[in-house]
């Protein structure tokens, strides 16, 4: 049940403000790279929990998601046999997290919350990728806050109250965006409310995207327009 009291909106980026699959999809067909595109940019994006494990672990020290994009990237390239790529267009391709599109509501949605509430990103993205992100796509945030200024990765509950505590807000006046159910039970248990917004395309059609209302969400979204409609914004 929803509280009163919102102050502020944390959003999760990969999958819930931008679609990454039909990005990178797009973006090996330009490069030609000559894969089952769905499947490499399904397989890239699996590599990025496993490789986040790794700095949980302490196997890793701690390592920007730009940094673990390209470990997974490099390996990627050997099990596709992808040939012709120079250190250039390595680089150049690994940059497409930089380049992902939003979903259609995104900017909009944004706008409309943002006349009511401090909206800001919580990814476990690097800064300078969420900068770009925001620029790529005229997402207009007040503030972009990482999970790198934490030394912790997302579900880890200093994350999300390290956002509240440098937006100067209480966790209960804080509200957890994102279209992954992990990501919201993880904000709940540090003491955040939670918006889900569905995304059922995220991992292409009969993808296994999270979807289904749980009666543990404060709030249940079809887009941010609506969530912005929810939580009061006339649109």
């Amino acid at each position: 049940m929803l509280n009163s009291g919102i102050r502020a909106l944390t959003f999760d980026v990969f999958g819930t403000v931008v679609d990454w699959r039909s990005s990178v999809m797009h973006e090996a067909a330009v490069m030609e790279l000559r894969v089952d595109a769905g499947k490499f940019a399904d397989d890239w994006r699996a590599g990025y929990p496993r490789a986040m494990a790794r700095v949980r672990s302490g196997e890793l020290g701690w390592t920007s998601i730009d940094v673990l994009h390209r470990q997974i990237l490099d390996e990627l390239i050997e099990k596709y046999k992808i040939t012709g790529l120079t250190e250039a267009g390595k680089v150049h391709l690994n940059r497409v997290w930089h380049r992902l599109d939003p979903w259609p509501d995104s900017a909009r949605g944004l706008a409309l919350l943002r006349r009511k509430f401090v909206c800001a990103t919580l990814s476990n993205g690097n800064v300078s990728l969420l900068v770009d992100l925001a620029r790529h796509g005229g997402l207009t945030w007040d503030c972009v806050l990482s999970a790198e200024l934490y030394r912790a990765y997302k579900p880890d509950a200093k994350v999300y109250l390290g956002a509240a505590e440098t937006l100067g807000v209480k966790p209960a006046e804080t509200m957890m965006v994102a279209a992954h159910k992990g990501d919201l039970l993880a904000a709940r248990k540090a003491g955040l409310q939670t918006a889900f917004v569905e995304r059922p395309l995220e991992k292409g059609p009969g993808g296994g995207a999270d979807i289904g209302k749980e009666d543990w969400m404060d709030v249940y979204a079809k887009d941010f327009v609506d969530l912005a409609r929810q939580l009061g914004v006339a649109a």
